[in-house]
């Protein structure tokens, strides 16, 4: 993690910060005026600057409050926490005005202002993350000719800034047709931030939009940017925009048409310069006319449509993909890429994919950590892809890959996620073997089998996690859907530490 800077002429207060942030594990460094800030600024890399600015507000040689406007412009994102000792309204008013994170007045409860000073440092990891994600996000893939025509619409897209309608099932990738669009676009030198409308329960999902006012509502203990100020200047991707409460749609059509919007519980219009494009699974113009969707919303937003095709729409892409995943994720687990026989592979052509890319992807990560060989054959397969009979087939010894694709040709119905049981190079099915393994310990005399399955089921999920994150925590906690907190709570509690 960067270092927290701390900026204030009385050594004292710099000392008792400096002491007690580093008995927390955060490191520091310290300057005495708003010049030495700008200066240190100027001749650092990008991985050398500060993780979040604490600064007093009266200094010799500078203001606090300019030299948080100077920050601002250079680093948008950073979280500046503004210390004063001579509190007034028009003082802390400019400092939210300017962007602070937080005002804290002096003299100040020293585990207060560690408080503090740790949830900033969570929002600038978090929004580190982000940028880490869109870093890190190839290219599309796709030689079949549904994915051509998608690449030759971000072509053509390339020079606009106009709304764009993605549709396409879950898993399709409508996400990456979103980064391309921004990464391709005028606006590929500011942010894209995405969010999902669906995940977020519908009373926070105003204030994850627009952002809210310090004490706009229970636990609104600082003034938060919302995801259309943080995209200012580039694309907010709004996932599953069909989900949106039909409330919050009337507010979002208010800021398409004329850019302006209120935080939660604020009273002052904020300005925002965003290229905002939406992505659906559902059937928009079927919703509009049940009444779940407002129409002047629909055609706002419908100005480009962009159909993402499904991944059995484009079968030829599947062994392109699979090479392409099974590479990435033996790089991410720092282990050898495993390879495919032409069997497997060829029943991996063949399955339905109701997740789309992300099963796939899923799938390859699975192979890359379960098969046990470098070459994955058609027993190492997950049993969501082999067919009920193609299983039967597997059973029997010396079963030969004729005998399989008969047996997938007889199995038109598609393929099922059952396994036989009695077929033993197959894997067990996870539900099952939990099953198997509560029961056994129900048989005994223990009274804490709720407990023991618990803390296993939550040390697995971690681990995983981890794994598929390189250790990452914030990145882990993120995937998982908990936060930064209880991952480090937990992996202390389940002795994951080592």
């Amino acid at each position: 993690m960067k270092p927290i800077w701390i900026v204030d002429d009385d050594q004292s207060i710099r000392f008792v910060l400096e002491k007690a942030l580093l008995r927390e594990g955060l490191p520091t460094r310290s300057f005495t005026t708003p010049r030495e800030v700008l200066k240190a600024l100027s001749e650092a890399a990008e991985h050398e600057g500060p993780q979040i600015l604490v600064s007093d507000i009266r200094m010799p040689g500078g203001s606090g409050l300019d030299l948080l406007g100077e920050v601002k412009k250079r680093l948008p994102g950073l979280p500046v926490i503004i210390m004063t000792a001579f509190s007034d309204l028009d003082s802390a008013v400019s400092a939210f005005q300017g962007g602070a994170f937080e005002y804290l007045p002096k003299p100040f409860d020293l585990p207060k202002a560690i408080e503090l000073i740790r949830r900033a440092v969570d929002e600038s990891l978090r929004e580190e993350v982000a940028e880490e994600k869109l870093d890190d996000t190839p290219e599309m893939l796709g030689q079949a000719p549904a994915m051509q025509d998608v690449f030759r619409a971000i072509g053509r897209l390339s020079q606009s800034q106009v709304t764009v309608l993605i549709t396409g099932e879950s898993g399709a990738g409508k996400e990456l047709v979103a980064r391309a669009l921004h990464k391709h676009s005028p606006r590929a030198h500011g942010p894209f931030v995405a969010i999902n409308t669906a995940a977020i329960p519908k009373d926070l999902l105003e204030s994850e939009l627009f952002g809210h006012e310090r004490g706009a509502f229970t636990g609104a203990q600082a003034t938060r940017r919302g995801r259309f100020e943080q995209a200012d200047g580039g694309t907010l991707f709004l996932d599953e925009i069909g989900d949106m409460p039909f409330d919050l749609q009337t507010r979002l059509l208010r800021v398409l048409s004329d850019g302006h919007f209120y935080r939660v519980g604020g009273h002052s219009a904020v300005k925002a310069n965003v290229r905002v494009i939406a992505a659906t699974h559902q059937n928009l113009e079927q919703r509009v006319r049940e009444g779940g969707f407002r129409e002047d919303l629909f055609h706002r937003l419908n100005v480009i449509r962009l159909r993402l095709p499904a991944l059995r729409e484009r079968r030829e892409d599947i062994p392109m993909l699979t090479r392409y995943f099974l590479q990435r994720s033996a790089a991410q687990l720092g282990v050898e890429p495993k390879r495919i026989a032409d069997a497997a592979m060829q029943l991996l052509s063949q399955f339905q994919y109701p997740g789309n890319v992300r099963q796939l992807e899923n799938i390859c990560h699975w192979l890359t950590v379960m098969a046990p060989a470098q070459v994955i054959d058609l027993k190492d397969l997950p049993p969501e892809v082999v067919p009920l009979q193609a299983a039967s087939v597997l059973g029997e010894e010396g079963a030969s890959a004729d005998q399989l694709s008969s047996s997938l040709s007889d199995s038109s119905a598609g393929l099922t996620a059952a396994v036989v049981a009695s077929s033993p190079t197959l894997s067990a099915d996870w539900e099952a073997g939990l099953e198997k393994e509560a029961l056994a310990l129900l048989g005994t005399n223990r009274q804490d089998v709720w407990d023991v399955l618990n803390k296993r089921f939550e040390a697995r999920l971690i681990l995983a996690a981890l794994s598929s994150t390189r250790g990452r925590r914030i990145e882990a906690a993120l995937k998982l859907g908990i936060g930064r907190n209880t991952i480090t709570r937990k992996i202390q509690e389940l002795g994951l530490e080592d």
